[in-house]
């Protein structure tokens, strides 16, 4: 498991909200679904991405954006445009004085907007529920970032796929967005502008990226420093000094952190057990997890069920 992969490993879509928007000019969005993560492709036509506090950014076609919630933000043909349609958190719309607009811009399945055929076509997935892990990837975005001129094939594969209605066609499109995801952080972080974060920038190095996957890969291992340091063909003193430095905490410190974002995410699984979730994260009992988490985390692992 890479860095990439194991950051995206918890919080997979479970029934997204996908929407596919079609508009015509003059037009203009205000999105404030308070959605903790969202996916905006410009699959036709050019617009405006405004987020609060930020200058308005072009969009063009192919360009997509990340954004960061529950952060309101903007879409229009242009900055100066007023707003015609808010989007509220449950998947509702309405004008901006209050009057619903869900039926009055029902355009078909999963197709919505103010016009049959505009000349501009948006994409938008929004991931609805944050786990602990996705607090992990959230951490390591900006408030938002636009990956200009994508080109990344699954775009009009979801442009595609969203307008059916088959069945299995939730965990289809589930799956797409996630790709998407992936596909779009993959060539941010490669982009000389971002900015990610430490432990993700230390898989470059031979040896504490070594030690990293091994870590992401098996959490359930009862690591030690000096195993650690065994496996990756390191000294105990070496690889210490080398991951502090590089990560910006400890190995086992790094470990214990992720062990615990990792069952924090496993326990909003229905059919999940302290127990069984304490062994796949590397607690011998329920105990011990449960006393770690309520160390670190300031409540049980059944509060935070609960909650």
């Amino acid at each position: 498991m890479d860095a990439l992969a194991g950051l995206l490993d918890g919080p997979r879509a479970r029934g997204a909200f996908l929407l596919r928007t079609v508009l015509e000019p003059p037009w203009s969005l205000r999105v404030q679904d308070r959605a903790p993560l969202s996916v905006v492709a410009l699959v036709r036509g050019d617009g405006w991405l405004m987020p609060d506090g930020a200058p308005p950014v072009r969009l063009r076609t192919g360009d997509v954006a990340v954004l960061r919630g529950p952060e309101a933000y903007g879409l229009a043909d242009d900055p100066a445009t007023p707003v015609q349609a808010v989007v509220h958190p449950g998947e509702t719309s309405t004008t901006p004085d209050g009057v619903e607009l869900c039926d009055q811009w029902c355009r078909g399945v999963r197709t919505w907007g103010s016009g049959p055929d505009g000349p501009v076509v948006l994409l938008s997935g929004t991931y609805q529920v944050d786990g602990e892990v996705s607090r992990r990837l959230l951490s390591a975005l900006p408030q938002w970032l636009v990956v200009p001129r994508s080109d990344l094939p699954v775009v009009p594969l979801l442009a595609e796929e969203v307008t059916r209605d088959l069945p299995g066609q939730e965990a289809v499109l589930d799956r797409l967005l996630d790709l998407l995801l992936i596909s779009v952080l993959r060539a941010w972080f490669c982009r000389p502008e971002a900015n990610p974060p430490a432990w993700y920038s230390a898989h470059a190095d031979p040896v504490v990226g070594r030690a990293l996957h091994l870590l992401h890969a098996d959490p359930a291992h009862p690591w030690t420093v000096g195993s650690l340091a065994d496996a990756v063909g390191a000294s105990r003193a070496a690889l210490a000094r080398r991951f502090t430095e590089l990560v910006g905490e400890p190995p086992m410190a790094y470990l214990t952190d992720w062990r615990l974002s990792l069952a924090a995410d496993l326990l909003r699984e229905p059919s999940a057990t302290v127990a069984s979730v304490a062994r796949q994260v590397g607690y011998s009992t329920a105990f011990a997890l449960s006393t770690a988490f309520k160390r670190e985390r300031g409540v049980s692992p059944s509060e935070h069920r609960a909650r």
